[in-house]
């Protein structure tokens, strides 16, 4: 399909943050709509947000509702941008009224991973976790309570910045820090998988929704860039990232609450895993669940808002994208209902809110 049949703009502009990673993730956005649509022409708007800004406090003691994104949306919102990239881990679950998810490319692997201060003294992680006192670099509640759950010998320092200064903060021999829990995507998109000492199995750390994936957020009323959009999304990526959002939407979490969950697709089924806990590590709830994707249902058709805010493309079975996202709904049901996941998360929020006050 060439740019003529959607009527294209005659410049189109996409939003992104101004980090290393956030241009090179935009630029493989722009890359790939560049071979599917030869004739137009699209320049990239690099721009700083609240979370790019303030780098001297954890994410958790800042707010947790569009650190990454507002500002961004802003730019959408009064047509400066006609769509923006982000990482759609950074997205709340609840959008702006007029602002969707056009796009969900494929995504790359989402769990966390270790990597270990150049020239460490520790061969192995699991020599590393042995010796009390050992500062691992982390901003992140839903990582520190994990790791605490099953490393309680680790202390935790929170660290800010692109990756390259976390890793250079790392690496300085004067510095606290002898590992980084950081997320395998970022580091991959940036080629630094040397520095990987090995990813964190899920049943070591699970990772935050929709982490791995890229999005592509545009308006609700804009049909040709929806159009645009579509051929960039991954079926099984959005499928599995809708139940996740879901979940997380009906828990209440945030990057304030130590929430993890990861949801795949093999052949017609979902199968999908989710864990709360305390910020010590000692309470938690983990839940598992398989979903068939193709049955018909009676299920409510949900609309767009409803279903994370995240577009079907036109063509695509509706019923499959929301037996996916009923899944994740099911999930989190599950949890509150028959394991009290609510009492956990609300007193893991109660603590991160006196933590803001220190």
């Amino acid at each position: 399909m060439s740019c003529g049949d959607i009527e294209s703009p005659t410049i189109i502009k996409i939003g992104t943050r101004k980090s290393q990673l956030a241009l090179v993730q935009t630029y493989q956005v722009k890359d790939e709509l560049e071979k599917i649509y030869p004739d137009a022409k699209f320049e990239v708007v690099d721009m700083s947000t609240k979370g790019d800004e303030i780098l001297d406090r954890a994410l958790y003691k800042i707010g947790d509702k569009s650190l990454f994104t507002k500002e961004l949306e802003n730019a959408l919102l009064i047509d400066e941008v006609d769509m923006v990239v982000h990482s759609l881990k950074d997205l709340p679950s609840v959008l702006p009224e007029t602002l969707v998810i056009g796009a969900v490319l494929k995504r790359l692997p989402p769990e966390d991973v270790i990597v270990l201060k150049a020239n460490c003294k520790y061969r192995t992680w699991e020599d590393l976790v042995q010796e009390p006192g050992n500062v691992i670099g982390t901003s992140s509640v839903r990582r520190q309570a994990q790791l605490r759950a099953k490393w309680p010998n680790l202390e935790f320092n929170d660290i800010r910045g692109n990756l390259n200064t976390r890793l250079r903060k790392l690496d300085d021999e004067n510095g606290p820090y002898q590992a980084l829990i950081l997320a395998a995507a970022g580091i991959l998109r940036l080629d630094w998988e040397q520095r990987i000492h090995r990813e964190l199995k899920s049943e070591e750390c699970l990772h935050a929704v929709g982490q791995g994936g890229l999005a592509v957020e545009c308006r609700t009323d804009d049909k040709k860039i929806l159009d645009m959009l579509k051929p960039l999304n991954d079926k099984a990526t959005v499928q599995a990232v809708m139940a996740e959002r879901a979940l997380m939407r009906t828990l209440g979490g945030g990057c304030s609450a130590p929430l993890g969950a990861h949801a795949h697709v093999e052949g017609n089924s979902l199968h999908m895993e989710s864990g709360v806990w305390s910020l010590n590590g000692q309470k938690h709830v983990h839940c598992q669940l398989t979903a068939p994707l193709d049955t018909k249902g009676e299920g409510h058709l949900y609309e767009v808002d409803e279903l994370s805010a995240i577009a079907i493309p036109t063509g695509h079975g509706k019923m499959e994208y929301i037996n996916a996202y009923q899944a994740g709904m099911t999930l989190a049901r599950q949890m509150l209902d028959e394991h009290d996941a609510k009492s956990i998360l609300d007193d893991a929020k109660k603590e991160v809110e006196k933590m803001k006050e220190l």
